[in-house]
């Protein structure tokens, strides 16, 4: 077997400089523009996955770090003895470490002579173990004496099977360099043969490896915090869509409110979920047949997303049934909305329409709470219904809430909507877009053919929140 080559010492045949260079430019220019990437990514206030993706970019730039510095060595080749001190006699000289003290400025050499008990290491060895540079270097019996007690019988083991069994070292153990600092070294090496084949020495190459390692680490936890975190989110994200499918009526088709009498309404509608799917919010729309035969209708929303909105949502749908139920008014229904939700040991706001239906007198009253008002389709045209005073829920103590009413003739058609039913448009602009429906709307049949106008208009475009929309038509 050849002779080998220590880190530390001169190849006997350099290669093309050009090539070298050409290979060095491209890794320089490769590793800038990662680093660019990497400082838009802000490195405060992140969530897990701006930390995983900072983590992947700090190992990719370490790596293209360490590329960089093998090819300057591979073209220049090894430099004069370090500064802090002469090797040891019998060392190789060791290469100038590169500025900036990248990852490969730690790499060094050693071999082992099996016939002599000689020991040869290289200058960068001692600097990356800190050791000094006067003393001796360790024998294979003395290593172990600097690695932790867990990792010993690794290098035992490596150690073992090369100049036992032949075999080529390619593995790490931590050390505890003087100062008391842990290190995380590779080493890789191979025996040297005499010509029957008997093991003479050992030779190898140690890295310093624990920044890369770390940085792998990093990448590693992060991840692992990512997945867990969307893990989370599904869990939750299930919660809410079950809690959310248990609260809204289940309405198959077109439903009709009082079941008995000549005069009711028809209702139909639907629950708009935004682009994103995972984003379950507090949309909600009701409408429930009271006693003496009056329809309670309502839409609403409770800002934020997730499972603790949705119970949110359910628990004011549920306060709100049971105050319509005792004939509470839908003014003095918003005000009480309003104490629950100031009440809350979580802040949050709402907004709502609360309707009620005599179909007796076919008289709508209603009141608002910062919501949309209802709009009123007759004979092929649209408005919007003038809004009685009142804020959000949950904004201010004490608001108080206004009711207005409407008489309703046979074949009036009341859509009842929340903000995000028409995307990117709000107030004015997402009311006149609705009315423009009118002539559309007046050729449906049912409210549920009104619904399937609405979502053929505005269900197929992309939504950043979730919407609902409630349909109530007056049948003659």
């Amino acid at each position: 077997m050849p002779p080998h080559l220590s880190a530390d010492r001169p190849a006997a045949q350099p290669p093309e400089r050009g090539a070298v260079d050409a290979l060095i430019t491209q890794t320089r220019r490769l590793r800038g523009d990662v680093d660019a990437v990497r400082r838009d990514i802000r490195s405060e206030a992140a969530g897990p996955e701006e930390r995983w993706h900072r983590a992947l970019y700090d190992l990719a730039l370490h790596q293209l770090d360490d590329l960089d510095e093998h090819l300057a060595q591979l073209r220049d080749g090894p430099g004069p003895v370090p500064p802090d001190g002469p090797a040891p006699p019998g060392a190789p000289a060791a290469a100038v470490p590169p500025a900036g003290g990248s990852l490969l400025s730690r790499v060094g050499s050693a071999e082992w002579n099996l016939l002599t008990d000689e020991a040869n290491w290289s200058g960068e060895l001692y600097r990356m173990l800190g050791r000094d540079p006067a003393a001796p270097p360790l024998t294979l019996d003395e290593l172990p004496s600097l690695v932790l007690d867990e990792d010993r019988p690794r290098l035992t083991r490596m150690v073992t099977d090369c100049l036992v069994d032949a075999q080529r070292i390619d593995g790490e153990f931590r050390v505890v360099r003087p100062d008391g600092s842990e290190r995380t070294v590779h080493m890789m090496g191979e025996p040297v043969l005499d010509a029957d084949g008997s093991t003479t020495s050992m030779w190898a190459v140690l890295r310093d490896v624990s920044e890369l390692r770390r940085s792998q680490r990093a990448v590693s936890e992060t991840r692992d915090s990512l997945q867990r975190r969307r893990q989370l989110a599904r869990t939750e994200h299930r919660l809410a869509v079950e809690l959310q499918e248990a609260v809204l009526p289940p309405w198959q088709g077109s439903l009709r409110l009082p079941r008995q009498g000549p005069e009711a309404l028809d209702l139909a509608a639907r629950y708009l979920p935004s682009s994103a799917g995972e984003m379950v919010g507090g949309d909600w729309y009701d409408a429930l047949e009271l006693p003496g035969g009056d329809t309670l209708l309502t839409v609403g929303d409770l800002t934020g997303h997730g499972v603790s909105v949705t119970s949110g949502m359910a628990m004011l749908i549920g306060a709100l049934r049971g105050m319509a139920m005792t004939g509470t008014g839908p003014g003095d229904i918003m005000g009480r909305l309003n104490q629950l939700l100031d009440a809350t040991v979580q802040p949050a706001l709402g907004s709502a329409v609360c309707c009620r239906y005599r179909p007796e007198t076919r008289v709508l009253t209603w009141a608002r709470a910062g919501h949309p008002a209802p709009l009123l389709f007759r004979d092929g045209t649209g408005r919007r219904l003038t809004a009685p005073e009142g804020v959000l829920l949950g904004a201010t103590s004490g608001a108080a809430y206004g009711q207005a009413e409407v008489a309703l003739l046979h074949g009036d058609l009341l859509l009842l909507h929340t903000d995000g039913l028409v995307p990117r448009h709000g107030g004015t602009a997402a009311t006149e877009r609705l009315l423009a429906l009118a002539p559309r709307l007046d050729g449906a049949r049912t409210a549920q053919d009104c619904v399937r106008t609405v979502i053929e208009e505005f269900g197929g475009t992309e939504r950043e929140d979730d919407a609902c929309v409630l349909v109530a038509r007056v049948l003659s």
